[in-house]
């Protein structure tokens, strides 16, 4: 800032002043951009977002919860769904299988019967309909009446503090039932405790298996009037007791209520104690101003925001921007307390160790755009995130695949950690031991599970030993070729030379006579009656995917996949071909495979570098045509606006790196791929004080194609930028017009 003050000054005796107040003015102030966020996007057709009131990666992410269960009610809350049974204080965010909506609370009035209940018997359960007309969603808030009770319900949030509003009407019988029984989807309680502390407070907490095998909630809850009386039980009928532990407890607070009376509930969570709950909500939230409390999170989200400001004509466009960012900051969620206590991947209770902990880490999805945008607008937090993966490596011998709330679930294929910590050495992060960073990715990448001791012994994974094997070893690949280029920045040529090796798996797999890859059993014969189209969920060679998608998943050796196919016409050809053939998936194809353009599936992560493969053979207006259809068609404003999960910013995460007209392909290192930016222009905070600006002059709807680059007013030939070019701050200018360029681009990307 001291810089740029001092251009300030040289420009005001030359130019005047004001002119220079106002450019200073323009690139600094913070905006409102939290107008721009629609928590709506995405909740409907298979998004699978989270809908509720949070802060930036916060613990707490509360919201409603519907009783509907099943693949689109993963998140709790499906936009089809009129139905309430609680507001839960943890839920994910476009993932594709259901876990948390832990600690429920429920406003009623009257005697009901406990628990989510049925849609087709209204007096089945607890749960209440309600009008989509008088729901309320903004970053930060959220609101709702309940039309069976005639109760209206706010909620906001700090990291670690879920805020209740309720406005009950008058009644002798105002309830609040405190549900830590009820399950959703794979969520299921195993040990439950409540205890009544004093008329204002209870506390308690809530351990479950599910997806997250061992997952541990601790809470306690502040009531802004005093209960009358307070009931407990395991089943239907409630008891006064103070205390009880059982496999779900009930709990019910009981109040008179006059008419429009309002009760606050403030409820803090802690992974390691109701003690440590108690000591957040001090440090978070120890007075009951709620409307400050929805400014503060609307400040902290604005604050997050304003990382990238854009301009555009269209409010679409800054709506589904907007949203999309917001929608990568609800995680990775911290998971630790104020003073920084956590608890481990060793199920260990840890005292704090210097570092903020982090879960929830969807890094197959995560690793390809998400994680290469936080190393741009978060460098901050990268220190953290690595440290959190490195404290899990040593916790429990591998760096985190699917990490929740400290459980590894192992879920999807590969090693998508290696590709993250390689990135932020290659980046130069620091904050964190590099040589362990080294040994927790080699160390994951010779272990003997999920395939590698087959990658090991037959340098790739055959059918007839591993589910799923091509897939894996592709994504193995990937990680290796990651490891490989640490390994040779820190000298360690010998494994750079294995990895190197290993990262060429894939070639294994690639059938000349059909140019695809396809299943290859141990004794190196391709699976028989081949269909490239066909995808047999989880059952079969590819995840989620076919062989027309499979075939482009060498981001990181194009060049290599280049050569297999003999020419690069023949390359060229067949990768046209696949944004226009067509085809059936088969019956037992993962419903994830979606966003269909021929076999192009924007809907799934392994296809979300293959736009961005062109400029590698010098043909950037390719990638422009396709990034700018797909920009277009498969991301809207409305409910259905995504054409796939959310996977938990990664989705998202593409859009804002597209729309600036940027994208890294390869996993590591940061060369960012151009495109074509719809934004004309986006001012991004890199941090250190410092910005780095992406212009598009002449930019629109028909001026699609880059006609010049130039980077800090001087003229750049290269088809991409690298992250230290963006890290160091200036401008990055790109001409548009409509038709391609006869002369930029045209030399691919060594």
């Amino acid at each position: 800032m001291r810089l740029k003050s001092l251009t300030c000054l040289a420009l005001a005796m030359g130019f005047g002043l004001s002119a220079c107040q106002e450019n200073v003015e323009k690139e600094t102030t913070n905006l409102n951009l939290t107008a721009y966020v629609d928590p709506y996007i995405g909740t409907g057709d298979h998004g699978h977002v989270f809908m509720g009131a949070n802060v930036p990666f916060g613990l707490v992410q509360l919201g409603p919860t519907n009783i509907s269960e099943g693949w689109d009610w993963v998140s709790g809350y499906h936009i089809s769904d009129s139905t309430i049974f609680g507001f839960t204080h943890m839920h994910l965010n476009g993932t594709g299988i259901g876990d948390l909506c832990d600690i429920a609370f429920m406003p009623v009035t009257g005697p009901v019967k406990l628990g989510k209940g049925n849609i087709t018997d209204p007096e089945s359960g607890q749960y209440s309909l309600f009008d989509r007309k008088t729901e309320t969603a903004k970053a930060g808030y959220y609101a709702v009446h309940l039309d069976r009770y005639g109760i209206d319900v706010e909620l906001t949030a700090t990291k670690r503090v879920g805020f209740h509003k309720y406005i009950f009407p008058a009644s002798k019988d105002a309830r609040v039932i405190i549900d830590l029984k009820s399950k959703l989807n794979w969520d299921k309680p195993v040990d439950t405790y409540l205890i009544y502390e004093n008329d204002t407070t209870i506390s308690g907490y809530r351990n479950s298996v599910g997806w997250a095998n061992d997952q541990r909630v601790f809470f306690t809850a502040t009531f802004s009037k005093p209960m009358k009386g307070f009931l407990l039980s395991e089943g239907e009928e409630g008891k006064e007791a103070t205390e009880l532990q059982a496999t779900g407890v009930f709990g019910q607070a009981l109040f008179d209520t006059q008419d429009k009376e309002d009760i606050y509930i403030k409820v803090a969570l802690s992974p390691v104690s109701i003690e440590n709950a108690k000591l957040n909500m001090a440090a978070e939230l120890p007075g009951w101003d709620f409307k400050q409390t929805i400014v503060n999170a609307d400040e902290a989200w604005n604050k997050e925001l304003n990382k990238i400001q854009i301009k555009s004509n269209d409010e679409t466009i800054k709506r589904i921007f907007y949203t999309g960012l917001y929608h990568t900051m609800i995680a990775p969620s911290e998971f630790c307390d104020v003073n920084g206590d956590y608890r481990g991947a060793d199920a260990q209770m840890h005292k704090g160790e210097g570092f903020v902990n982090y879960t929830t880490f969807s890094l197959w999805d995560t690793y390809r755009a998400a994680h290469p945008l936080m190393t741009i607008i978060h460098p901050e937090k990268m220190g953290d995130m690595i440290n959190t993966m490195l404290t899990i490596y040593k916790q429990q011998g591998k760096l985190p695949v699917w990490h929740l709330v400290g459980c590894e679930t192992d879920c999807m294929v590969g090693n998508p950690g290696i590709p993250v910590v390689a990135d932020a050495i290659l980046k130069g992060f620091g904050g964190f031991d590099k040589e362990l960073a080294y040994e927790a990715m080699k160390n994951s990448a010779m272990l003997d599970e999920r395939g590698l001791k087959y990658l090991k012994e037959y340098g790739y994974i055959p059918y007839d030993k591993e589910s799923e094997g091509l897939s894996k070893c592709m994504e193995y690949a990937i990680a290796d070729w990651a490891l490989s280029q640490v390994a040779k920045e820190m000298g360690k040529m010998e494994d750079y030379e294995y990895f190197l090796n290993r990262s060429k798996a894939y070639k294994h797999y690639f059938d000349k006579q059909t140019g695809f890859v396809r299943g290859l059993s141990s004794d190196g014969k391709f699976r028989p009656k081949f269909n490239p189209f066909e995808s047999v969920h989880r059952e079969n060679d590819y995840t989620e995917g076919n062989a027309w998608q499979y075939t482009w998943l060498v981001p990181h050796d194009i060049h290599g996949l280049v050569d297999l196919f003999g020419s690069k016409e023949a390359f060229v050809t067949k990768l046209d071909s696949l944004f226009t053939v067509e085809g059936s998936l088969g019956a037992h194809a993962s419903p994830d495979i979606s966003g269909l353009i021929g076999q192009y599936a924007h809907g799934n992560e392994p296809s979300h570098h293959v736009l961005y493969i062109y400029p590698y053979i010098g043909q950037p207006w390719k990638t422009a045509e396709k990034v700018r259809e797909v920009l277009k068609d498969l991301y809207t404003d409305q409910p259905a606006g995504l054409s796939g999960n959310e996977d938990v910013g990664q989705m998202s995460a593409w859009y804002i790196l597209s729309a600036m007209g940027l994208y890294q392909v390869e996993p590591a290192g940061g060369k960012y791929i151009f495109g074509s930016p719809i934004v004309d222009e986006a001012l991004i905070q890199v941090g250190n004080n410092k910005t780095f600006k992406v212009i598009a002059t002449n930019n629109s709807k028909s001026n699609i194609y880059i006609q010049q680059v130039l980077l800090n007013g001087k003229p750049y030939e290269l088809s991409f930028i690298d992250f230290k070019d963006i890290q160091a701050g200036g401008t990055l200018e790109f001409v548009m017009g409509n038709t391609p360029s006869q002369t930029w681009g045209l030399n691919a990307i060594n």
